[in-house]
């Protein structure tokens, strides 16, 4: 039996070593921001539209930058749904703030990384091996 694939675009956020992090409403489990296309949306224009909806700032298109793709199961049952995550880099327009899609924004280090699920988790791996994550 092949698994679901959830395809994802997300926007990764460094500032002092540590990485934006989102918590949705009803949702005990934290996340980078970004979410699901609708439709035909491009990458880009999905990561555009999450993040404006869950964060109220815009990305300034020019600087958004591939930082890479992941994919891990939601979790450990077998046939679990897969997920794949892929990142950007982009300076943004505005004030950070959580919307009423939002519960909680909070800025992760490395130490944080069980707090999110399995495909963030490779996300974290990579930037701490590069020095971004401290």
């Amino acid at each position: 039996m092949t698994s679901v694939l959830i395809d994802t675009v997300a926007w990764v956020r460094i500032e002092g070593g540590r990485i934006l992090c989102a918590r949705p409403r009803g949702k005990d489990v934290f996340y980078i921001p970004g979410g699901k296309r609708e439709g035909t949306e491009t990458d880009l224009q999905t990561l555009l539209r999450e993040i404006e909806e869950e964060l109220t700032v815009g990305l300034i298109r020019e600087t958004v930058v591939h930082a890479g793709t992941y994919e891990a199961p939601v979790d450990d049952r077998p046939g679990a749904a897969v997920v794949r995550m892929s990142c950007y880099y982009g300076d943004y327009r505005g004030t950070l703030a959580a919307s009423s899609e939002i519960e909680e924004m909070a800025w992760f280090s490395f130490a944080d990384r069980a707090l999110v699920p399995p495909v963030d988790q490779l996300l974290f791996d990579d930037l701490k091996a590069t020095g971004a994550l401290n």
